[in-house]
């Protein structure tokens, strides 16, 4: 049932992402920023946590996954070291996803042949 459940809810966010490309004339810069800022604004209300629990990766790993990471590494980092937190908590909580995006961007390039889109 795990993996149903991140698999249909996972679609769902997926789903809600391409609806607002093809609905709205939102570029998908914009919407990746409410995607993220989305995932922070539920976590602050307490609700994404439990929402991912019952999702597993279906809800950590869309945009909205990793805005909650970083408001609850921020929360966590508060917590810890008071104020300055703010400033260090959402690169802590961030930095595994984001080293592991770089480096395997970085092997797509060396893997594969640019051409030119026209």
């Amino acid at each position: 049932m795990e993996y149903f459940n991140a698999f249909w809810v996972g679609g769902l966010i997926c789903v809600a992402g391409q609806l607002l490309i093809d609905l709205t004339r939102l570029t998908p810069a914009r919407i990746m920023v409410l995607l993220v800022t989305s995932g922070v604004a539920l976590g602050a209300l307490g609700l994404y946590g439990p929402f991912a629990e019952f999702a597993g990766c279906g809800a950590t790993v869309p945009l909205t996954g990793f805005g909650w990471a970083l408001s609850e590494g921020v929360r966590k980092a508060v917590a810890e070291e008071g104020f300055l937190g703010i400033f260090s908590g959402g690169f802590t909580a961030g930095a595994a996803g984001t080293a592991a995006a770089i480096f395997f961007g970085w092997v797509a390039a060396l893997v594969t042949k640019p051409k030119d889109k026209s």
